[in-house]
């Protein structure tokens, strides 16, 4: 197994170098629960996909107490949030202002929006976000397939990939 899908099986690490996550529940629609996921020993990452919704005891329990402060040490220094459409709403997913309104909340230092359909130009978006994130003060863009960000985890380094799966959805 491990010479064939050596992605299946666990590499050890040296010490100091784990990276922390904790799973968070979302629901992605009204009756589904899906995980949102928080990443590092102070938890500076959070990697939201297919969110519709923060539950109250989410958003403003252990994943806004413990972890997402608006300021200071507990602030986010990236959130990766699901963005589906560029106007309306989806029973199952964040569409932009949904997608932005989380970003105001949650308040993170920087913001990447994941899983957008074709309607989005990224280009002219991007723009139009530079503008909003001025206004906001909270840096937000659209992700890209093969962007790559390294981030350091208190001495071990987590790299994310962004790429779209066969449907063209972005995943990780």
């Amino acid at each position: 197994v491990a010479e064939k899908f050596p992605y299946l099986v666990q590499k050890k690490l040296k010490e100091g170098q784990e990276v922390r996550r904790v799973a968070q529940q979302v629901m992605h629609g009204e009756d589904y629960i899906s995980l949102g996921f928080l990443f590092g020993a102070r938890f500076r990452i959070a990697y939201v996909s297919d969110v519709s919704r923060f539950p109250t005891n989410t958003e403003h329990g252990s994943f806004a107490s413990a972890v997402i402060l608006k300021t200071g040490a507990g602030q986010l220094d990236l959130l990766i949030l699901d963005t589906l459409y560029k106007t309306g709403s989806h029973n199952t997913h964040f569409c932009l202002p949904q997608t932005l309104d989380a970003v105001k909340r949650l308040c993170p230092k920087r913001a990447l929006l994941i899983g957008m359909t074709h309607e989005f130009d990224h280009h002219k978006d991007n723009q139009a976000l530079t503008e909003w994130s001025r206004r906001e003060g909270i840096p937000v863009e659209l992700a890209y397939d093969g962007l790559r960000i390294p981030i350091d985890l208190k001495g071990g380094i987590l790299l994310i990939d962004m790429y779209s799966d066969a449907s063209g959805q972005n995943s990780r």
